[in-house]
């Protein structure tokens, strides 16, 4: 096809292995390199000026390296469509290119509205395959195999230059332009693919040693994990770079008795995993906003407990803990995936508060939201899926277990400065508790033990019946895991039921 060419950055913010550019710059025409702010999009109950400004710098990392090429990022705020109109109409625009995208619901409407407007315009739009993730996917079989040779593809070099465009490049917006609250969140990783290399570097050659050993700690994950998932997330890192990455590493360690083989292995694993859980979302957008299994609509109130769903947020649920961890998210933007799970177990099952008033919350709090992550995953936690095993969290035990020193509840929770080492997960059995809960701490919103009880037999009542294990085997046939011969080695073979409940018995790494 003749005539000019834009191309729509989108959560691909890169320009080393980015099949849309590569599409685009293949065809020798002249490119228009773009991004729109959607003051829309950032207005969702899911978006925070923590990503915003996560985004911010990886743009303006972005607009340099394409500058580079000799065609500068443009930047415009606006709808998508009315931005898409001007600029073609003024650059004569044969087609866009984008790549694919996973997004929540808001960007699943936004892309309808754009294709209906670019057919009738007559403009092509050319949306070019995810790594790792099908489009329009007819079935799980041989689902992994595919990921698996799209990773062994050699990734695509960077073009060696552009034919630009006359445009004005556009200043990229502060969070204070699209409206979004204040948000200062002083621990935030920065933006950008500078950033996201260094990381990769120095945990695939020092700081990953340890990462089976220690990603489960939110003391020694901090260090440990990878850190590389709000630069998968926003893509300043594609997947693929980060697979090779570390495949190439595995070949440097094999043979050695360090830990370093079985960190990277299991590394590579959660790579395998997170791909495996944005695909769910791809095939099922509505994962979003309505219960996996439809029996699971009306087990919680719609309307949450608007006290409990406040102390949870602000860390302030008298279970130490649980509120040392949120605190500890609402800092930095990341925690790792255990302490994940547990603060939507602890929301989900002991304060009963639906996930749907839950995960937006969190969504907002971590620089690293991948709705395709996400959304499958707080579902999973809540135990709405009807594929996977019931998990209920004991807040008091994960503080034993995950912090027994007591290092990381003491500095996030300095009000139990007081509290002996004995009583610091579970302070209302402290001597001294009267002085303090309910005074400079709060009383626990509930009693742990019974709270998970209560909701074992409520959400294990609810799968009795042949109606229910019916709709769960079509759940399982369309979402869960495949083994796949050789190439499924990552994935447990789910097909078939579990006890109680059985699917992805494995919890999704989501913060790498």
């Amino acid at each position: 096809m003749n005539g000019n060419v834009l191309v729509w950055f989108k959560r691909d913010l890169r320009i080393h292995d980015n099949p849309a550019l590569a599409e685009a710059a293949g065809r020798g025409a002249c490119v228009l390199p773009l991004y729109i702010v959607e003051p829309e999009l950032w207005a969702q109950p899911d978006a925070s000026a923590r990503q915003w400004r996560f985004v911010a710098e990886s743009l303006a990392g972005v607009r340099d390296d394409l500058a580079g090429l000799g065609a500068p990022l443009v930047v415009r705020m606006g709808d998508a469509v009315e931005v898409l109109r001007t600029l073609c109409a003024r650059h004569g625009i044969a087609q866009i290119v984008s790549s694919e995208e996973t997004g929540n619901l808001w960007t699943y409407a936004r892309d309808r509205r754009v294709g209906a407007w670019a057919r009738e315009a007559g403009i092509a739009w050319v949306e070019v395959p995810q790594l790792g993730v099908v489009r329009r996917l007819s079935g799980r079989d041989g689902w992994a195999a595919g990921r698996e040779k799209a990773m062994r593809r050699k990734a695509m070099a960077a073009p060696e230059a552009l034919k630009p465009l006359p445009e004005e490049a556009g200043a990229i917006p502060d969070a204070r332009d699209l409206g979004l609250a204040f948000d200062p969140c002083p621990g935030r990783q920065k933006g950008g693919r500078a950033h996201g290399l260094s990381l990769m570097q120095g945990f695939l050659t020092e700081r990953g040693r340890s990462y089976r050993r220690d990603m489960s700690s939110p003391l020694t994950g901090e260090g440990a994990c990878s850190r590389l998932s709000p630069h998968l997330a926003w893509g300043t890192l594609s997947p693929r770079e980060v697979v090779q990455a570390t495949k190439a590493r595995k070949s440097e360690v094999k043979g050695t008795r360090e830990e370093w083989a079985g960190s990277l292995k299991s590394f590579e694993a959660r790579l395998a995993w997170r791909d495996h859980f944005m695909q769910k979302l791809e095939d099922q957008p509505s994962i979003e906003t309505r219960c996996l299994h439809p029996a699971y609509e009306a087990l919680r109130p719609v309307a949450p407990d608007a006290a409990r769903l406040a102390a949870w947020q602000a860390g302030e649920t008298g279970l130490p803990f649980v509120d040392a961890c949120m605190r500890y998210l609402a800092h930095g933007g990341w925690l790792n995936f255990r302490m994940r799970s547990m603060l939507v177990a602890v929301a989900s099952y002991h304060l009963w508060l639906d996930w749907r008033a839950t995960g937006p919350h969190l969504a907002r709090m971590f620089t690293d939201y991948e709705p395709g992550i996400h959304w499958p995953q707080v579902q999973m936690q809540s135990g709405t899926t009807g594929m996977n095993t019931v998990r209920i969290y004991n807040p008091v035990k994960q503080g034993h277990d995950q912090d027994p020193d007591g290092v990381f509840t003491r500095r996030w929770v300095p009000e139990l400065a007081e509290v002996p080492d004995a009583f610091l997960q579970e302070p209302w059995r402290w001597e001294g508790a009267g002085r303090l809960l309910g005074k400079r701490y709060p009383v626990p919103l509930v009693d742990v033990a019974r709270a998970a009880k209560e909701a074992r037999e409520k959400v294990w009542g609810v799968r009795r019946g042949a109606a229910f294990r019916d709709e769960a085997a079509r759940i399982v046939e369309k979402h869960a895991s495949r083994k796949d011969r050789g190439a499924g080695r990552h994935f447990v073979n789910d097909r078939a039921p579990r006890r109680r409940g059985g699917g992805d018995a494995r919890q999704l790494r989501m913060d790498l």
